[in-house]
This record gives structure tokens, C-alpha cells and sequence, in this order.
């Protein structure tokens, strides 16, 4: 076996095919992540154009269906709800983002429909208050507002509804003072706040809190 001829500090001979060839490889991998890289801005920027203002498809999963609508892009999540999907639940009340009367879930994380357009929900998951028990049921925390008599005009519950439901899901034991916390975001004008309270502590067992604690409570 030939040996290799010594070179100063022991460095190998490269010859011009070997280096040749090393440099078209790294060449041509360089060109590859390019045109990732460039592929990954296209899509990016065409994610970002703008449509409309005419109606556009979108394809929605609303109480786990999927529906396809037309809409401008203009079109809230909750005007689509009531006007399109025939979905009454969630209430057309302010429209500014400061009653609660419109809360749905997305995700499961409660979320004024008013303030949403509807074309941004595409991949979410939507739930409304219609599909919170299947039709003519109730669920426990529903039961619990009818028993406690925790609506009047009724505008408001859904809301409050929707946003307990998503509190009891994810700490089926709240304290009153975490009850209270998921319900800051609702305005009731008949006054029906303690018995929302009542109701959300029905369901999990627990009674309401004395009135010194309500007074405890209401500066937490």
C-alpha cells in the first residue's frame, strides 16, 4: 500500500476534482435551503394578502360541524352565528365588547363573538351555547341557573354560561372568588349576580359564602 507524501504539517493534498466536488455539494445544498427559505416567504406573504371586499369562502367547525359560508371579511363571528348559522344564543347586545352577552368558546377559551370576524376562525373550534347538551337537555350548570332562578330577562345568561362553563372545565372545584373572576366579563342589568354565583356553586356542591365573605369577596 502507496503512502501518502509528506506534507508540511501534515495537511493532505486536495486536488481540483475533489475540490470541485465539494464545492458544487455545498452549492447545491445552499441552493436548496434558498429556495425554502423563498418558498416559506411566498406562502407567508400570500397568507397575509388582503381579500375582499366582496364575499369570500370559509369553512368553520361550529358545536362540532363543520359549515361552510360566503361572507365579507367584515362579517363578525356573532352576526354570522345569528344571521347565518341560525345560532340565537349568544346575544347581539352592546356590540362593543363590554356586555358578554355574545361569549362563545374558542378552543375552548371563552371569547366575545362581536368583537371576532368570523373569516379568523377558520381551524378553530367554536362552541355556542346550543351545543353545550343535546337538544331539549340541560347540562348540570343550565339546571343549576333555572333551579337557583339565576335569570330574568334571560338576555345575559348564555354569556355568563358559556364563560362558567369553560371555568368548570378546567377547575371542576372554583372558589366563589374564582366564580366571581369568570363572570367580570358579563354585565347582568337585571341585578341576577348572586344568583349566577349560587348556580355555578350548586353545580360543584359547594354553598354560596356568607355575607361578610361577600364583602370579602367583592374586593378581591
Amino acid at each position: 500500500m502507496s503512502e501518502q507524501p509528506n506534507r508540511p504539517g501534515g495537511v493532505l493534498p486536495v486536488s481540483r476534482r475533489s475540490f470541485l466536488r465539494g464545492f458544487g455539494t455545498t452549492a447545491l445544498a445552499s441552493a436548496a435551503a434558498g429556495a425554502r427559505d423563498t418558498a416559506h416567504a411566498v406562502a407567508a406573504a400570500r397568507a397575509e394578502e388582503p381579500v375582499g371586499p366582496g364575499a369570500v369562502p370559509i369553512v368553520l367547525q361550529i358545536n362540532g360541524a363543520t359549515q361552510r359560508f360566503e361572507v365579507e371579511p367584515r362579517v363578525t363571528l356573532l352576526e354570522l352565528l345569528r344571521q347565518r348559522a341560525e345560532l340565537t344564543g349568544a346575544k347581539e347586545v352592546c356590540d362593543r365588547g363590554t356586555c358578554g352577552a355574545c361569549t362563545v368558546l374558542v378552543d375552548g377559551t371563552p371569547r366575545y363573538a362581536c368583537m371576532t370576524l368570523a373569516i379568523e376562525m377558520q381551524g378553530r373550534e367554536i362552541e355556542t351555547v346550543e351545543g353545550l347538551a343535546p337538544p331539549g337537555e340541560l347540562t348540570p350548570l343550565q339546571a343549576a341557573f333555572v333551579e337557583t332562578d339565576a335569570l330574568q330577562c334571560g338576555y345575559c345568561t348564555p354569556g355568563f354560561v358559556m364563560s362558567l362553563t369553560a371555568l368548570l372545565r378546567e377547575n371542576p372545584r372554583p372558589a366563589e372568588a374564582e366564580i366571581r373572576k369568570a363572570c367580570s366579563g358579563h354585565l347582568c342589568r337585571c341585578g341576577s349576580y348572586p344568583r349566577v354565583f349560587a348556580a355555578a356553586l350548586k353545580t360543584v356542591g359547594a354553598e354560596p359564602a356568607s355575607r361578610a365573605e361577600v364583602v370579602r369577596l367583592s374586593h378581591v
